[in-house]
């Protein structure tokens, strides 16, 4: 299971299949994770002084695929994304209906349930209700672990719960008598420094530019 899916269980009402009230950023946030999963895998990072794009930039690692559908498409993508600021790759991954490919993926795989139906008898809906919730629930304990009782994060924890908290989620995926708290607790991992090895390093600095791209778009359009 990828970050990816896992912010879509989350993001998704195990029994109604559809978005949970007040998530934001969905779209982005998903392409996000697909960037932040790959530069954890060593096949996207960031150049260094000396190689054939600018330093920071964007550079493939290794084009070798992953084997997951969602991934390998980003992958490929982001072979024509070479060279640019990891939060300007964001947008060009969001894209091709990301969320439904994701989930269409989950209900293949007996995760979720695919339900068709119509509004008014005329326009389609799709609904995506849980099937199996074994591994979400081990997510959210994870999740709670960190958030509630203050562990310390795993790398992968750290990306998935700043991720929550651009898509303003962190105090809903978990029962905590002080939602706030939870929020704050989020911001602080999302905005600190969770891992000491290089390659963990690269993770980081792309996950702080792939907030940059998720927020500001947020920003604008509560200020306009």
């Amino acid at each position: 299971m990828v970050i990816a899916e896992d912010l879509l269980l989350l993001a998704f009402d195990d029994d109604t299949g559809k978005p949970i009230s007040g998530v934001s950023n969905l779209e982005l946030s998903l392409a996000g994770a697909l960037l932040i999963e790959l530069a954890m895998l060593g096949r996207v990072g960031l150049a260094v002084e000396g190689e054939s794009v600018k330093k920071g930039r964007l550079v493939l690692r290794d084009s070798t695929p992953t084997g997951h559908p969602a991934l390998d498409d980003a992958l490929d993508k982001l072979g024509k994304l070479e060279g640019r600021k990891p939060q300007d790759a964001i947008r060009p991954l969001s894209g091709d209906d990301l969320s439904n490919r994701l989930l269409a993926g989950l209900a293949d795989r007996g995760i979720l349930r695919r339900e068709q139906g119509r509004v008014l008898g005329i326009f389609p809906t799709t609904r995506w209700p849980a099937e199996e919730s074994r591994h979400e629930e081990e997510v959210r304990a994870g999740l709670r672990r960190v958030l509630v009782d203050g562990g310390a994060p795993t790398e992968r924890e750290a990306a998935m719960i700043a991720l929550l908290s651009a898509m303003k989620l962190a105090g809903r995926v978990v029962d905590a008598p002080d939602r706030k708290l939870v929020e704050r607790r989020a911001k602080e991992i999302a905005e600190g420094n969770w891992v000491s090895d290089a390659m963990g390093k690269v993770t980081e600095e792309i996950t702080t530019a792939v907030m940059v791209a998720v927020f500001v778009p947020t920003i604008v359009s509560t200020t306009s």
